[in-house]
């Protein structure tokens, strides 16, 4: 799995965990859902994400970028 479905399934997972715990605890839990929120928009705008450079450490790659544009076009000299 590459790591950005590794981002993806990890965010999720901590969104819908912290709003169970503000159902169940106490409401201060949606902080932490704020907390994943800002950090999935602040990635989006500067293309950084501290869990990536975490699952990067423990050995997960990103997925080789697509080839470039291939066909008649493409293959002239």
């Amino acid at each position: 799995m590459s790591s950005e479905r590794w981002i993806r399934l990890i965010a999720g997972t901590f969104i819908i965990l912290s709003v169970v715990l503000s159902y169940f605890q106490s409401r201060y839990w949606l902080w932490f859902t704020l907390f994943v929120g800002l950090n999935l928009f602040q990635s989006a705008l500067t293309r950084w994400c501290l869990m990536e450079d975490i699952l990067r450490k423990l050995g997960v790659t990103r997925p080789p970028l697509p080839a470039g544009p291939t066909g008649a076009a493409g293959a002239r000299s």
